[in-house]
């Protein structure tokens, strides 16, 4: 056989192993035999086992529906004990709500939120609780603004608004004149704002109308921006951010306190006229809440005498108890019961600072008073 013949009778291709396959086979295409495979043994393979008897389905034995029966009762109860407990704890802060007019359950909620963010803010590094503190004075002047406007007053909001940053931003980073210099200006400021623009609209205001105006728009700056500026002040100082975070526990177990002892055991009413929830029994459970919280704070965070924590506690809740007077006065005057409704269950951010922000200037005169005691 030449080259040319052995590669045409097997060149590879699919139509030559076709055609090989094809002559292989026997005719009509019948499947090879045993013979083909004289290795193999057919009679090498086991036999296939016999199949299982039936065996009967374990769903539909009469012990796998006892279980499932006591599982379901079991999950009936628990689901029965789980509702009876809700019930119970909508009812009795309904009780609770018709009482204080907060929904206590929100309430503790949003208050742990706050609380987690100033904590954060305070201990990686305190200069993150400045943009905090600038939030709450801009949302606080924003509040009072369309509080007093409601009431009739005209508050210019923007210039508002715009002097309060000017104020809180530099009070962490300038010398504390500074601070007294950029109060005065914002005063002047929104007062001129509003002169100004009384006489532009020349509306027929009364002359006593446009000086009370003046006068309510130079106090909102004093009341929420430059009280938030002290805050930050004693901020920068060494160690101010402990300070800063004393004296807000204390304010915070104040109002706690208060709130719990009155909820438990108020019956006479401290001042009626002014808020008549506020009570006596709760004002001695504020007592003993700030003073307590005073001397721990100043035994294991600021190391001062457990003395020093007591007059810190005293000072923070006679401020904190004046400022939670003093906003129930100016909403009564109002005609208002909350500040706004942005924060449920605690009506508006102001109706939450009205105790603190005050609560900061016995903060930084304290902190220059005791720090001399400090133990090294």
């Amino acid at each position: 056989m030449s080259d040319d013949d052995s590669r045409g009778a097997d060149d590879g291709t699919p139509q030559t192993r076709r055609e090989a396959r094809e002559s292989a086979s026997p005719a009509g295409g019948a499947p090879l035999g045993d013979e083909a495979f004289p290795a193999f043994d057919a009679e090498s393979i086991p036999p296939r086992p016999p199949l299982p008897a039936d065996v009967p389905d374990p769903l539909d034995t009469g012990e796998h529906n006892a279980i499932r029966e006591q599982w379901r009762a079991r999950r009936d109860e628990f689901e029965s004990h789980v509702s009876h407990a809700r019930d119970q704890l909508d009812q009795a802060n309904e009780r609770i709500k018709q009482r204080t007019g907060r929904d206590l359950i929100l309430a503790i909620a949003i208050g742990l939120a706050f609380g987690g963010a100033l904590l954060a803010s305070l201990l990686f590094d305190k200069v993150y609780f400045v943009p905090l503190a600038l939030a709450a004075a801009l949302l606080g002047v924003y509040e009072v603004g369309l509080a007093l406007r409601g009431a009739g007053r005209r508050i210019d909001l923007v210039p508002q608004l715009v002097a309060a940053a000017v104020l809180v931003v530099p009070a962490y980073f300038v010398q504390i004149w500074l601070v007294w210099v950029m109060l005065f200006l914002g005063v002047a400021f929104v007062i001129v704002w509003r002169l100004v623009g009384q006489m532009i609209a020349q509306d027929g205001r009364t002359y006593g109308d446009v000086l009370a105006d003046a006068v309510i728009g130079g106090f909102v700056q004093i009341y929420v921006p430059f009280l938030a500026a002290i805050a930050l002040i004693l901020l920068r100082q060494e160690g101010g951010q402990w300070w800063v975070l004393s004296f807000i526990v204390i304010a915070v177990a104040a109002d706690t306190g208060a709130y719990a002892a009155g909820l438990a055991f108020g019956r006479h009413p401290m001042a009626p006229r002014i808020s008549p929830k506020k009570t006596w029994e709760g004002f001695a459970g504020a007592v003993v809440a700030s003073i307590t919280a005073g001397v721990l704070l100043a035994l294991y965070l600021l190391e001062l005498p457990w003395w020093a924590g007591a007059i810190f506690g005293v000072a923070i809740l006679l401020t904190a108890t004046l400022g939670d007077l003093g906003e129930s006065m100016l909403k009564r005057d109002i005609g208002i019961k909350d500040m706004s409704s942005w924060l449920p269950g605690h009506g508006g951010l102001l109706d939450r600072l009205d105790s603190i922000l005050p609560s900061t200037i016995p903060a930084l005169c304290l902190y220059f008073l005791l720090s001399p005691w400090v133990v090294l």
